[in-house]
């Protein structure tokens, strides 16, 4: 048995440091959710087309970040897939054109099982178990067509041994005895289209039928080679092995000047500190918001203590900004990177928990909003340092500075990011904790290499079946793909996108290739990664609070409340049910003093976004 696929540690990036023994940094160009969705671009035409469409078609969008995944990678093999498919959907097309004259038009006795066939999918519907009268339609389409192909299969092979068999005798028409049977009298036609026929059918000569017998196989092998060259493709350059190696990857090297300058775009702008985002959805990228909360305390000065490093005057509190608190942050959340004690230091190194690779940064959102260009996007060192200084203080709307947490696991398949912000004002603190997760990709993606393999290595009869069977549907789909190809290109040469005024990303690459299929294992790891990261923010502020001078009972009560999941209520008299299906009683005492109160209580359940707990008073 060969050993079971590990997915490597996945570096940090942004400046971060691993913790002593984790791996050595992985660039994200190579990590495994790059590969599969990559991979996705030549198994799914919708997500192709939706990343050429974000990305390529419309220049005037930054992209949106991109964490655990290089988008530009995913792009070159978006563009490298559709070259693919516009050029067999050509050839199959030209075929079917090319077929028509020279078999005298026999070709378009192919119309209505191709249609029939092509229908009965989309009938039936994509659902897993469609209603019994959408299966019951789509069955009789099927077989209908089938049927019909079969018949028309038949009405050829009539057409070229009559055809032969007479020798050109005399009163045959095209070799036609004047013995055999006259094929506008054929029950069989009953079930076709009789205006296809008429004379043409019965004076055509055997080298056209031939030919119309000919195509589907022609075709067949143009499916089964078009399969087989992204079978290819999947199993050697998307490859584990050969997949790392970006400067050997021909969709890499592409010419092109627009995807040149695109790609260094999208590189420059999606694992930088600054993101610029679209108001309607500011953390595009991010992934699905996970119980996101806050909590705002009041700052009351502690009687029993003088603050370490006092510095005010009288003795009291000295004053506690925001840089202060996440400065405090910082360090506790780093310490997750090290593993816990084992008796060794070789046991330590071996420790193979996410925590370890855990990357801590600063960024700040910036409205795209009267930027006058794409590339006037402050995205420099200079240009980030001037907006944080900023942002970090000012409590603004538009412009927010979060200290931004990020843990990649199941090669990078599962991104769990922490954003937190401090705000102090009006003798308050706020405390703003908003995570979000990246689920895994679609498991279509993740079967890729499965699929490629189970095909490349059946044998060759298998191999024809599967082509015959997809060769009706052929015609449909060539036709989908090129008005799709014309439809982006047409938009590409009129839609005045390289000109027009820059926009925010209105999708993440990641997000459309993702579902929210997890595992228990991966649902496990997310919960255990947003407990431990809370818990140390939780701990950071309580400190900076005690060691500025302030009160932390409050804090300490709240906060317990709070990352649970729940909501804090400072004072209540009577019973209080939350949940549902309660019962409320009163033993009739003064202000409901005494009562009683039972019900389910509500509970998340997994990856649903929660609503905010909030906990001010």
């Amino acid at each position: 048995m060969t050993d079971p696929y590990v997915p490597r540690q996945s570096g940090p990036q942004s400046g971060s440091q691993p913790g002593p023994g984790a791996e050595a940094p992985r660039h994200l160009g190579a990590s495994e959710a790059t590969r599969l969705l990559c991979a996705g671009t030549y198994l799914d035409l919708a997500y192709r087309d939706a990343v050429i469409d974000e990305l390529y078609v419309h220049e005037e969008r930054l992209a949106a970040p991109s964490p655990g995944f290089d988008a530009a990678r995913v792009l070159a093999h978006a563009l490298r897939a559709r070259r693919i498919e516009l050029a067999w959907a050509a050839a199959v097309l030209l075929l079917w054109i090319v077929s028509v004259p020279l078999s005298s038009g026999l070709t378009l006795l192919y119309l209505l099982p191709v249609a029939l066939l092509s229908l009965a999918p989309f009938v039936r519907g994509r659902a897993a178990q469609p209603p019994w009268y959408r299966r019951f339609a789509g069955w009789l389409l099927r077989w209908y067509g089938r049927f019909s192909a079969v018949l028309v299969a038949v009405m050829l092979l009539a057409t070229v041994f009559e055809g032969g068999g007479s020798g050109g005798s005399a009163g045959s028409s095209y070799g036609y005895s004047g013995s055999s049977p006259d094929l506008s009298d054929n029950p069989l036609l009953l079930f076709l289209p009789t205006d296809l026929f008429g004379q043409n059918m019965i004076a055509a000569q055997s080298l056209h039928a031939w030919i119309a017998l000919a195509l589907p196989f022609v075709l067949a092998w143009a499916v089964g080679a078009q399969h087989g060259q992204v079978a290819k493709v999947l199993t050697t350059e998307l490859s584990r092995d050969r997949f790392p190696d970006a400067a050997a990857d021909p969709a890499e090297r592409a010419e092109g000047g627009r995807f040149q300058r695109l790609r260094h775009r999208i590189r420059t702008e999606q694992h930088g500190p600054l993101v610029m985002y679209r108001a309607a959805d500011p953390f595009c990228g991010a992934g699905t918001p996970y119980r996101t909360w806050s909590l705002s305390v009041e700052l009351r000065p502690r009687k029993d203590a003088v603050p370490d490093g006092a510095g005010a005057a009288d003795g009291g509190p000295v004053p506690l900004d925001n840089d202060a608190v996440l400065q405090r942050i910082i360090p506790l959340v780093a310490a997750l990177r090290e593993p816990s004690a084992h008796g060794s230091p070789q046991a330590a190194a071996a420790v193979r928990d996410r925590l370890r690779a855990l990357e801590i940064d600063e960024c700040v959102f910036l409205p795209v909003a009267g930027l006058p260009s794409r590339a006037a996007a402050p995205y420099g060192p200079d240009g980030f340092a001037a907006h944080r200084a900023r942002a970090v203080e000012e409590g603004g709307e538009t412009r927010r500075h979060f200290l931004r947490v990020r843990v990649g696991g199941w090669g990078e398949g599962i991104v769990t990011t922490v954003f937190v912000r401090v705000h102090t004002q009006g003798g308050m603190l706020m405390l703003e904790v908003a995570p979000h997760v990246l689920w895994p990709v679609r498991a279509l993606y993740r079967e890729a290499d499965r699929i490629a393999h189970r095909y490349r290595h059946n044998n060759p009869f298998g191999k024809a079946v599967w082509a015959l069977a997809q060769t009706p549907r052929s015609a449909g789909r060539a036709v989908t793909t090129l008005w799709r190809g014309f439809v982006s290109a047409w938009s590409l040469l009129t839609g005045g996108h390289g000109g027009a005024l820059p926009d925010g990303p209105a999708a993440s690459v990641r997000e459309l290739g993702s579902d929210g299929d997890a595992s228990l294992f991966q649902e496990m790891d997310v919960t255990r990664y947003l407990k431990s990261i809370q818990d140390r923010v939780a701990s950071g502020v309580r400190s900076a609070l005690y060691e500025a001078g302030y009160q932390t009972d409050e804090f300490e009560q709240r906060i317990v409340n709070v990352t649970d999941g729940g909501v804090f209520i400072e004072s209540a008299q009577g019973a209080i049910g939350i949940g549902d299906h309660n019962t409320i009683s009163s033993n009739g005492g003064l202000g409901g003093a005494g009562g009683t109160a039972s019900g389910t209580a509500a509970k998340p359940a997994g990856p649903a976004p929660a609503k905010p707990a909030d906990a001010s008073r």
